[in-house]
């Protein structure tokens, strides 16, 4: 499907269970894809679980498919996005949040941390922020519950590169946790039943104390 964020046309792949009511709104979570990907890469591996947890799941696309960029994908594109889904499904406001895989994963920690008070919680598959990002951790409004899950031999985020991340987040009075899978790679797929679980363990004890609050960025440019 398609809706139109600030001038463009964008791309986004939507699974909604059968069974859901309007008297019993439901988890969303926004799936952010790797370089390379769309957003139906990540909803085909997560429809099953979404489907048997009573989910709905979108997939946008990023403009460029090589990669996530801020502001052009977020946080106003997906903003909109989960406004315009809200306006036509039961979902609980309360209950909206990020997966991402890679390229994906580090736009996810980026969202998380500009809209902390609008997302509830955050899981990313193989990423990390940049040494340089303490701004960003800076800026979040709210400590956001996040998980991070890496393979032991990813050779794109190497452990130190993680676990710095992780000890940026918790030297700031972030809750995270960090789950280092024994010889795994980089690579998603293959695994994805099992991380898609896990992190939807993780997300699903997180819910907002109260409605959610979009914070209006201003970005140089």
């Amino acid at each position: 499907e398609s809706i139109r964020s600030q001038g463009k046309e964008r791309t986004y792949y939507l699974f909604v269970p059968d069974k859901i009511s309007p008297a019993t709104p439901v988890p969303l979570i926004v799936l952010l894809h790797g370089s390379g990907r769309n957003g139906l890469s990540l909803v085909e591996k997560w429809r099953e679980l979404a489907k048997k947890e009573g989910l709905i799941i979108v997939g946008p696309d990023a403009l460029n498919s090589q990669g996530w960029k801020i502001p052009e994908d977020g946080p106003e594109f997906i903003y909109e996005l989960v406004e315009a889904l809200a306006a036509k499904y039961p979902i609980n406001k309360r209950r909206v949040y990020l997966f991402g895989h890679s390229a994906g994963a580090g736009q996810a920690l980026y969202l998380s941390l500009l809209e902390s008070e609008y997302f509830a919680a955050t899981a990313v598959h193989a990423g990390a922020l940049s040494p340089e990002d303490g701004a960003y951790i800076d800026r979040a409004r709210r400590k956001i519950p996040i998980a991070i899950f890496v393979g032991t031999n990813d050779n794109f985020f190497p452990l130190p590169v993680v676990r710095a991340t992780r000890d940026a987040l918790a030297g700031r009075g972030f809750k995270v946790e960090l789950t280092e899978m024994k010889d795994h790679t980089h690579w998603y797929y293959d695994r994805a039943p099992e991380i898609n679980r896990n992190a939807w363990d993780f997300l699903k004890r997180h819910e907002l104390s109260e409605d959610p609050k979009y914070q209006q960025h201003r970005f140089g440019g």
